[in-house]
């Protein structure tokens, strides 16, 4: 029996041979295959958890963009008062000047100028520290992904409020240059409006547009540029203000300011504040018209626009509606004008695209 068996192995050597290697074969094979799948899905997962630790980053830090702008808005309300004092002007009427006309004048052109400044800086606000805190956010991501292997943070503290700060210029000489460029638009195309003379909504809608030509098309081809300045200053100026004794926390924020400059001239740049001025205005105009509707009689429903268009105010009844607009437009309380800025998709999209940029890993190595 046992003679047998091993004649029967000896004449079948070889495939017996052959049948272990195959099975041993396959058995390594699966066990690599294995290995290789496990490894896949471990790298799988944990591209996942960074892919959604970094989109919760970012949602988290458009929360923070959306409350930084409400929080910037009564500072930049009471810049914009301080330097177009209507308040005081009013003041004046109450008193019964021999000059009365001359101060209606004045308060025409302060009126309008403080109301359109007060869109203008408003949009602006709120695209650019989508910029800066994307840009900086982006570095933050960067910063707590890496900095755990002992690498130096690419945004310390010391050079997050020295660039966040930037925005201080919006709000100070930025903000002057602004307001000259509306006075003088807003002087050019109203001031040779009589106090009586009555306008429609669509009669103040065109002198809107007039006056939006005039600000955003002052410097003909750099009109964009021109925009972008009220927003930074000037690269030269920044860095001959701090042109010796450069820190290496200054030398990061400078190349910080350069990207955030590089943005504001981009083409997406001024596509995304051009949409957020429509959409601005058109909310400015939406306000206005709540003034403009016919009154109200039993046989009538709501007012339509067409019943709005045959409605003219005296220029002079429109001056202190559009004067009380700033407190609609630059309201810390999440008000129809902020919360329509806020949410255009576009802005959300740039917002995306910028912390994209930014908190990519390959940033490390510019």
């Amino acid at each position: 029996m046992l003679s047998s068996t091993w004649n029967f192995i000896k004449r079948h050597k070889r495939k017996f041979i052959f049948a272990g290697a195959f099975v041993g074969g396959v058995y390594l094979l699966g066990k690599y295959a294995q290995r290789k799948l496990q490894e896949m899905q471990e790298r799988e997962a944990a591209e996942y958890i960074a892919q959604a630790r970094r989109q919760f980053h970012f949602e988290s830090n458009q929360r923070t963009c959306n409350m930084t702008v409400l929080s910037m808005l009564p500072t930049l309300r009471e810049a914009i008062k301080h330097h177009l004092n209507s308040e005081s002007l009013t003041a004046l009427l109450k008193s019964r000047p021999a000059n009365k006309l001359e101060i209606w004048e004045d308060l025409k052109i302060i009126s309008f100028t403080r109301s359109i400044a007060a869109v203008y800086s408003t949009c602006m606000l709120v695209v650019l520290l989508r910029v800066q805190l994307n840009i900086i956010g982006g570095y933050l991501y960067l910063d707590n992904s890496v900095t755990k292997n002992g690498t130096t943070p690419l945004a310390p503290p010391e050079v997050q409020q020295q660039y966040l700060s930037s925005i201080q210029h919006l709000l100070g000489d930025g903000l002057i240059e602004l307001i000259t460029a509306v006075k003088k638009a807003v002087q050019e195309v109203l001031g040779p409006v009589s106090l009586k003379q009555s306008l429609s909504l669509q009669d103040l809608e065109q002198h809107l547009n007039q006056i939006r030509q005039l600000v955003e098309d002052d410097s003909g081809s750099l009109k964009h540029r021109a925009l972008s300045w009220f927003m930074m200053p000037d690269e030269e100026n920044t860095l001959a203000d701090q042109a010796s004794g450069l820190t290496e926390n200054d030398i990061t924020t400078i190349k910080l300011l350069n990207e955030t400059r590089d943005m504001l001239d981009s083409p997406d740049f001024n596509t995304v504040l051009n949409i957020c001025l429509n959409r601005g205005f058109s909310r400015f105009l939406d306000n206005m018209a709540e003034f403009f509707r016919p009154p109200q009689r039993d046989s009538t429903p709501c007012s339509t626009p067409d019943s709005l268009s045959q409605v003219s105010l005296p220029l002079a009844k429109i001056i202190p509606i559009a004067n009380g607009q700033i407190h609609s437009i630059c309201s810390e309380v999440p008000s129809h004008f902020v919360q329509d800025l806020l949410m255009i998709d576009q802005v959300k999209e740039f917002a995306a695209n910028v912390y994209e940029t930014f908190s990519s890993p390959h940033d490390l190595q510019k």
